[in-house]
């Protein structure tokens, strides 16, 4: 169950901070994007976003994207907000999370990964041994497989919160 509770659960990415981080010795984010930066399938950045990514790129924090979206989704986002970014990913399978280590050139004890779900970016960033930080999501997703994982999710953030106060 370890492997499914997050290091940090917050209400939205805006509450993370630098300090935070640097408690921690990060000093590299992996970060998801539907529901985390922006609405799911939104090109358009969550209007909170532009702010905390310049409040991190001050405080020195190298930061990626990490989809599991195709490039033609992920590229113009990641343009847009001008970080670089791995997609096709396969999270919550290390692999991905290696290849975004890779590219912040930082070893996983100086990463977090930030994402909204516990089975693709909790569950894929304690596998591959960084701290992860999950958000609620920005907005419910409608499809019938969303709400089952958020369902399935919710159980879990019970026992993580009965465990964490």
């Amino acid at each position: 169950m370890r492997l499914l509770y997050p290091t940090l659960y917050l209400p939205s990415i805006a509450c993370l901070q630098p300090e935070q981080l640097q408690r921690w010795g990060v000093r590299g984010l992996i970060l998801d994007v539907d529901n985390t930066l922006t609405t799911h399938d939104n090109p358009v950045p969550h209007p909170e976003v532009r702010h905390w990514l310049e409040v991190m790129r001050k405080a020195g924090i190298s930061m990626i994207i990490l989809s599991n979206n195709h490039p033609p989704r992920v590229k113009p986002f990641a343009e847009l907000l001008g970080l670089p970014f791995t997609a096709d990913a396969a999270k919550p399978l290390p692999k991905g999370f290696r290849r975004a280590a890779r590219e912040l050139n930082l070893p996983k004890e100086q990463i977090a990964v930030v994402g909204d779900q516990i089975f693709t970016d909790v569950l894929g960033g304690n596998l591959f041994g960084a701290k992860t930080v999950l958000l609620q999501p920005i907005q419910p997703e409608s499809t019938w497989f969303f709400r089952l994982k958020r369902r399935l999710e919710k159980g879990i953030l019970q026992k993580y919160k009965a465990n964490n106060k």
